[in-house]
């Protein structure tokens, strides 16, 4: 009994000094910050970058969109959090695979969106592992790899706010045209 009093006043003590914590934010002293000076007055559409000549990649753009949505075949929707490809959402896949036997001369990026939902950086994640989910179906449907790239978009396109009828048109994986100049 001795013991639990001891332990019972040790944790009232370490309780109050947990909630007696900090009560405000700190303000930071201006003139310790770096100063910067006025804002950068560079156009970013000015600067020119000279081309490596080292490099094999090759300059490219993403086609027009064909509709609203930019997906060239009905878009691939997901469930909150969720990567895998769901039943209902396989058809579609089918629609992108004869849109690549149509259009033998013509490459896919595969656009990975999320809702805003989450932290930038979660969501990049996660519209990485759609778009990647997307592309392993396909190839195992036998599409070309080839042919098919990844891009994750986040929720960087996604509407704030709004309900969940909103948010999950949010949640998809677009089919859009990768165009060669």
């Amino acid at each position: 009994m001795k013991n639990f009093a001891k332990l019972l006043g040790l944790a009232l003590a370490l309780s109050a000094l947990v909630l007696s914590g900090c009560k405000k934010k700190p303000v930071r002293d201006e003139s310790s910050l770096p100063a910067t000076g006025p804002s950068s007055t560079i156009d970013p559409n000015a600067v020119a970058f000279a081309e490596d000549p080292n490099s094999s990649l090759t300059t490219r753009d993403v086609a027009t969109p064909v509709n609203e949505n930019q997906s060239v075949v009905e878009p691939v929707y997901f469930g909150l959090d969720r990567a895998a490809v769901a039943a209902p959402e396989r058809p579609k896949l089918q629609a992108a695979l004869k849109w690549l036997a149509d259009n033998p001369t013509k490459n896919l990026v595969l656009v990975g969106h999320c809702d805003w939902r989450g932290t930038a950086e979660y969501n990049l994640g996660l519209g990485d592992r759609r778009a990647n989910s997307v592309k392993r179906y396909l190839e195992s449907l036998g599409a070309d790899a080839k042919r098919l790239e990844t891009l994750s978009k986040g929720s960087t396109d996604a509407k704030q706010g709004g309900g969940e009828s909103e948010w999950q048109k949010d949640r998809r994986v677009d089919f859009v045209e990768l165009r060669k100049q």
